[in-house]
């Protein structure tokens, strides 16, 4: 990808200089265990509507032992689920979405997956607000790396979902 059409220059951002840890994170994001796809925020520019963080991933994650079997690669889904969980907690921490409890997914456009992630690896996710419609929708810009090199990037669109009716429903029965 030229330079001109990345996001940030990943050089520019200091990857030791921990803006939100797990525990911060969760204040604005309510995955929990193998669902946790940031493990820190790095960056974060109010101005410029970019955030950047990353997951480490291990060997302990949950699609490993079967993701593929000897041959383990992070699924393009878990990588889109790390970009949207991205986009929600800029959106919380910054108040884009009016009360909304939780950001849920509401489209995507134009996902591209360049290379594979592994076990060892360290995802480091860029995301860029395009749109807000406050109470109705964000739309952001997601690209993801591997060191240097573009493992995936598109468009991701949230929308508020309606908690306090999910939460009581009842539960189907099996």
């Amino acid at each position: 990808m030229p330079p001109k059409d990345l996001l940030i220059d990943l050089a520019e951002v200091d990857f030791n200089h921990v803006v939100a840890n797990l525990d911060e994170i969760r204040q604005f994001n309510p995955q929990r265990f193998e669902m946790e796809q940031l493990t820190a925020i790095v960056y974060d520019d109010v101005k410029e509507k970019i955030c950047v963080g990353y997951k480490d991933v291990t060997d302990k994650e949950f699609w490993v032992r079967g993701h593929m079997p000897g041959m383990p690669l992070m699924p393009g889904v878990m990588m889109c689920e790390a970009a949207a969980q991205m986009c929600s907690y800029y959106a919380h921490k910054h108040h884009l979405l009016g009360d909304c409890k939780v950001v849920g997914f509401g489209g995507m456009e134009d996902v591209y997956f360049r290379d594979p992630v592994r076990p060892g690896d360290r995802l480091v996710v860029v995301c860029k607000m395009l749109k807000v419609r406050i109470g109705a929708i964000i739309v952001c810009r997601f690209q993801e790396f591997v060191g240097q090199s573009l493992v995936a990037d598109g468009k991701i669109k949230g929308i508020p979902l309606p908690v306090d009716a999910l939460t009581s429903q009842p539960k189907a029965a099996n």
